[in-house]
């Protein structure tokens, strides 16, 4: 018989199979693109039964992994999670150290290996030795975009795994009125480089209480899909700085932006993808392992990035023996900890709760 979290696993390995698929029917006319799409296709079925096979064994290991490599940038964007982490960074990982956390990752049937910051292509060159190293695993780079010069965007269509994920936050007044003045037509002279590579290339968009009905609206979809922007990944605000909370999407908003993403699929030539998403469908949050865990900087293995505690550290433990973590267990064993809140993220509004599990001995 099956638990109801084998349930929900498996239902997160459709979507996430049924993603791939959809990218490589969107590139078919492409075969320097739906070559690689295909293989990491193939890789995310066999991964699946590799993960199903090590949680037999009693070692759950989440299909999705998000490493933020970096907490430098070259921005200062209000409200970014990485400042609002409220932590000191005691150093990064070294090269080294990050190439062989994917091949253990690959190892260990994860599918999808995330890469942020900070700014993560001020570590760029890294970033394409493991992407070369392991061209079945599919390499999304949430970036500001703006180090993607010509010699950066043909490096980057060499690596037909990595997928630029830049972020805007709709138009040119909310994405200059966070992120800089000039940004929004930096950040469209990046799209052209990489369009004109033919890169697969999204944008993600910090959905907020003031900015959604521009960012959900057809003309901003447009636009971006006029830009080359095949994914687009609707990341929920978390208030991570207090006096933002604010900015929270409502409730009927947060209904809205799923009936708005399914009608975008069926509209557009592209991926919509939201994010927390549909957490009812999973019985809560997939942070904690159920679906995705977090690196940090300095090597912590984190539930997710909005909740950076931790009881184990990959510059000391392989990710086999992180993924055992007792934090991580009990996070998944207390449902309250992963329920949705007003605020958006369950850890986060849980934050002293789980920082309590830490300090339990």
């Amino acid at each position: 018989m099956k638990t109801d979290t084998t349930h929900y696993r498996e239902l997160f390995d459709r979507v996430i199979a049924k993603t791939l698929q959809q990218a490589v029917r969107i590139i078919a006319a492409d075969p320097a693109l739906v070559i690689p799409g295909t293989v990491i296709l193939h890789h995310q079925r066999r991964a699946a039964g590799i993960r199903k096979k090590n949680e037999r064994e009693g070692l759950l290991v989440p299909p999705v992994i998000i490493a933020s490599i970096t907490s430098l940038c070259n921005l200062s964007c209000a409200g970014c999670y990485m400042h609002g982490r409220g932590i000191h960074q005691p150093g990064e990982m070294s090269g080294d150290l990050l190439s062989s956390i994917v091949g253990q990752a690959a190892a260990l049937g994860v599918s999808v290996f995330v890469i942020a910051g900070g700014e993560p292509l001020v570590r760029k060159e890294e970033i394409f030795c493991m992407a070369k190293a392991h061209p079945a695993i599919l390499f999304p780079v949430f970036t500001n975009g703006l180090l993607i010069d010509e010699e950066t965007a043909t490096a980057i269509a060499g690596c037909r795994n990595i997928v630029p994920v830049i972020s805007f936050e709709g138009f040119r007044r909310d994405t200059d009125l966070r992120r800089g003045s000039g940004v929004y037509d930096r950040l469209l002279e990046t799209c052209a480089r990489l369009k004109k590579r033919n890169v697969f290339f999204g944008c993600s968009v910090t959905t907020t209480r003031k900015n959604f009905d521009r960012v959900t609206d057809d003309a901003f979809v447009l636009q971006m899909i006029g830009s080359g922007t095949r994914v687009f990944t609707f990341v929920e605000y978390v208030p991570m700085e207090p006096g933002t909370e604010l900015l929270v999407l409502e409730p009927e908003q947060k209904k809205r932006l799923g009936a708005r993403l399914g009608a975008f699929s069926r509209e557009f030539p592209a991926l919509f993808i939201g994010f927390p998403g549909d957490e009812d469908a999973y019985g809560g949050c997939l942070a904690a392992g159920r679906g995705f865990v977090h690196i940090g900087p300095s090597g912590d293995l984190e539930p997710c990035p909005a909740a950076p505690v931790s009881d184990r550290n990959l510059t000391t433990v392989p990710l086999r023996d992180a993924l055992q973590s007792r934090l991580l267990a009990r996070i998944r064993k207390d449902h309250g900890l992963l329920t949705e809140t007003d605020g958006g993220c369950a850890l986060r509004a849980n934050r002293v709760l789980v920082q309590e599990l830490i300090d339990e001995r």
